[in-house]
């Protein structure tokens, strides 16, 4: 890590378990702090938006504590945020999950139903890294592990300013190939649990860990 101990605030917004995911960055020399309060989330040294559920509800949750206000200071500040589960496809521009939802648009796509005859996709798979990824360091030929019916299926984002870094985009299959994660400068994204994902979960929080 290039910062002894950094602090994670993890946004609370009253939907899902989330003490693996506090165990596991704890278990990476992380101090995790549980909240709501926009200012601990905005300072902390990462934040983490997580996602359990239907998104709608999810959605409603998160507007209701102003969540992504937060969200949003951090990335114009240039401040660190992982994004897991239904809080990585917040961050794009809709889901179609039970009804049409706008999401963050961080990111252009539409979460959408997996395209396996069998849904939801539970159980572990293979991510393939994007070239140069620096969030799988190490565990580029890992499995990891997916709890979800929906994902955004395509990639289609233009480049506005060339001297930029495009984001790095890696994916998955499961009835299709989907986004798995999305690195894009202090944002980033997983569709999969690493809090859940063993070994190789704990190395991908180490890994955005040593960015904040």
């Amino acid at each position: 890590m290039t910062k002894d101990n950094p602090t994670v605030a993890i946004a609370d917004y009253g939907i899902g378990n989330l003490g693996s995911l506090v165990n596991a960055l704890q278990h990476q020399g992380a101090r995790v702090v549980v909240t709501a309060d926009g200012k601990e989330l905005v300072e902390a040294d990462g934040m983490v938006l997580p996602g359990n559920g239907a998104f709608a509800a999810c959605k409603t949750a998160m507007e209701n504590l102003s969540i992504p206000r937060w969200v949003g200071q951090r990335v114009a500040g240039g401040r660190p945020v992982l994004a897991v589960c239904i809080g990585h496809q917040m961050l794009f521009e809709a889901s179609t999950e039970f009804g049409a939802h706008e999401g963050m648009g961080e990111w252009p796509g539409t979460a959408e139903k997996l395209r396996s005859k069998t849904v939801p996709h539970l159980g572990w798979s293979e991510v393939r890294p994007a070239h140069d990824s620096h969030l799988f360091a190490g565990i580029e030929d890992e499995r990891f592990y997916f709890a979800h019916s929906y994902a955004v299926l395509d990639w289609n984002f233009t480049q506005e300013n060339e001297s930029m870094f495009p984001p790095q985009v890696s994916w998955a299959s499961y009835g299709g190939d989907f986004i798995a994660a999305v690195e894009n400068g202090p944002l980033t994204g997983v569709q999969f649990h690493p809090e859940l994902s063993g070994t190789a979960g704990l190395t991908l929080l180490n890994n955005w860990l040593g960015t904040l």
